[in-house]
């Protein structure tokens, strides 16, 4: 890639490689100078996260900035492989590039298709011959765990694990809360806790509900409320802990009245 003072345009991608790599070169930051793989690997996961709460948000200038933050850890860690040996930026772009046409044939070759179906029974036959073809295999374990329960649910249903309807879930539903009523220590509760938790995201999964936003959105709910009911505590010269259950809720009522969301 090209150094930093040879590239002129602003939004060139060998821009930011140069100055990645100048960042970590040894007159560079020594900051960046001493990160490994492991010392910011949490830093994308925190990273994903801003970019789809700016999703959530439908804050385009903002996300255009989140984005940009990810792409920075995607060639910090890619300079990183380079100085080690391992491979470089230009690996990484014709590994997704080789796999996208790959797993494309119905655009970059000849083959068939007449609806979305098709190209997710395709791509997983291509997987397969890839030697991916553990279904849940694929999937990391340190996903947050509403969506690793959503995207289990949605992978075994391609190969027609499911429940047959909605209904069906919702009576399954009611047949985990009864079982958790049931469990008599703790551990049985822990386990069909579970169960309910993973029998609701796959309610959300059939009515193309994101449990893990809709998840985020509650909590954020919950917060602009309770921060509402601190407000006008505070205005009135009340203490919300000396205050009754009853007139708690009817502060929570007017939060939700007076916020409208």
């Amino acid at each position: 890639m090209k150094d930093i003072d040879k590239v002129e345009d602003a939004k060139s991608f060998d821009r930011l490689v140069a100055i990645i790599a100048r960042l970590r070169s040894p007159g560079g930051c020594p900051w960046d100078r001493e990160q490994t793989h492991d010392s910011i690997k949490g830093n994308m996961l925190e990273e994903a996260y801003e970019a789809v709460e700016t999703i959530d948000k439908g804050d385009m200038t903002k996300l255009c900035e989140e984005l940009g933050d990810i792409l920075m850890q995607i060639v910090l860690h890619s300079q990183m492989a380079k100085e080690e040996g391992s491979f470089e930026i230009g690996d990484v772009i014709q590994k997704i590039c080789d796999k996208l046409v790959y797993r494309h044939p119905h655009v970059f070759g000849e083959t068939k298709v007449k609806d979305s179906s098709e190209v997710v029974a395709n791509w997983e036959e291509l997987k397969r011959k890839e030697g991916k073809g553990e279904l849940l295999s694929g999937l990391p374990k340190n996903m947050p765990s509403l969506a690793y329960a959503q995207a289990v649910g949605r992978r075994v249903a391609r190969v027609g694990f499911d429940w047959e309807t909605i209904d069906d879930i919702i009576d399954k539903l009611s047949e985990e809360v009864a079982e958790l009523q049931r469990a008599t220590d703790h551990r049985h509760r822990v386990m069909e806790f579970g169960d309910l938790l993973f029998t609701l995201v796959s309610i959300a999964r059939r009515m193309d509900i994101d449990a893990e936003a809709a998840l985020r959105a509650c909590n954020e709910r919950f917060y602009k409320r309770f921060a509402y009911m601190e407000k006008i505590c505070t205005e009135r010269k009340l203490l919300l802990a000396d205050m009754s259950l009853e007139e708690q809720n009817a502060l929570w009522d007017e939060a939700k009245r007076e916020l409208g969301d």
